[in-house]
């Protein structure tokens, strides 16, 4: 079996920087280009300036934005992303995403299979798109408010993170990571709008681990109220692309080392034992592989250009390089996302080249 079914990662994922025109719908928008593929979620944060995060997907609708900074319901911004293209997407006037003379960043997944989604759930689904190559799915789903009530995701294994959304109130972002705890992640979750450490609460996923097919829920307002819109951003690990794991801090500049079996591209960390943002990385603002320039996803702050470094991107994972309690606090516990740039080995056997 060959060591990854993903030779070039930029087919699923991609980080695009762009500098922002201001240009209102009515005389055009800009469109961004470049991302190398028609995006279904792409995530977006002004750089230069302090504004909300925007996030839109294909499956809610392109127009409809959530931020992650706060935990405002939608909302419909024909200012704001207007239209996916096959290279990109469009923006309008709105300044978090298209201020003028501003520098911005945004983060792309492709996911596409919109119809044939497996397993019986309680809950049918009022759209979804999902890839199991790549290991990515976005569901939209309305709740129903009963306990073991289930909806599907259609990656084939069992998620290893999933970040909900309530879509109709401000309520808390929620996040479930299969590292969050050492047993029974199941029973806790993580928020993404705050910096606040794990929480033990069984209101979210009923203690249930979710199946190759499967997410059960109980009857949070995050996760399942009745007749409330939710979405539900799904991952599985793929060998050579994504990963989704934890770590110990060491509280030492020599940092420690995580294998994730590929040379990183995005990478998104979060201290769960006590209260740090969700730090944000990636090998475009930073083009060499020591990085040092951060944003944080439950923060609307412009980006942090620090003088000392945090992370060093390597052929093969990633190493911290520095003694912040936010990212290796001596014994600290920390989960991470990360996506490739390219796989340690790719199909044919040959080698990512070191860093």
């Amino acid at each position: 079996m060959a060591y990854t079914t993903i030779d070039n990662p930029l087919q699923y994922f991609n980080t695009v920087l762009y500098t922002g025109n201001g240009t209102a719908i009515g005389s055009g928008g800009q469109a961004v280009t470049g991302v190398g593929f028609q995006p279904d979620w792409t995530w977006i944060k002004n750089r230069s300036d302090d504004q909300n995060h925007s996030l839109t997907d294909s499956v809610r609708g392109v127009t409809k934005t959530i931020r992650t900074d706060v935990t405002t319901a939608e909302t419909t911004d024909s200012e704001g992303q207007t239209a996916f293209g096959s290279d990109g997407f469009t923006v309008g006037s709105e300044a978090k995403i298209n201020g003028s003379g501003n520098s911005i960043v945004a983060w792309n997944w492709k996911a596409g299979t919109t119809s044939g989604i497996s397993g019986s759930p309680s809950i049918t689904p009022s759209a979804y798109s999902f890839n199991q190559t790549a290991g990515v799915s976005i569901i939209a789903y309305t709740g129903n408010a009963s306990v073991g009530a289930t909806i599907p995701h259609g990656l084939g294994v069992a998620p290893a993170l999933i970040i909900f959304k309530n879509r109709d109130s401000s309520i808390k972002w929620v996040v479930y990571h299969h590292k969050a705890a050492t047993s029974s992640p199941e029973d806790v979750h993580l928020q993404l709008n705050s910096t606040a450490a794990v929480s033990n609460d069984d209101s979210i996923l009923n203690d249930t681990a979710p199946s190759s097919t499967l997410i059960t829920m109980k009857t949070s307002s995050a996760v399942n109220s009745n007749s409330v819109k939710y979405i539900a951003y799904c991952f599985s690990e793929i060998k050579g692309y994504s990963k989704f794991g934890s770590y110990t801090g060491n509280g030492n500049a020599d940092g420690t080392f995580l294998y994730t079996g590929f040379k990183p591209s995005w990478l998104m960390y979060k201290r769960t034992d006590s209260a740090h943002g969700w730090f944000m990385l990636d090998n475009k603002r930073d083009t060499f592989n020591v990085s040092y320039k951060m944003l944080r996803a439950e923060s609307s702050s412009a980006e942090d250009t620090g003088s000392s470094p945090v992370v060093d991107f390597l052929s093969n994972g990633f190493k911290m390089r520095n003694t912040y309690n936010s990212a290796n606090a001596s014994g600290g516990t920390y989960i991470y996302m990360a996506f490739a740039e390219s796989p340690f080995v790719n199909s044919n056997g040959i080698p990512n080249n070191a860093r």
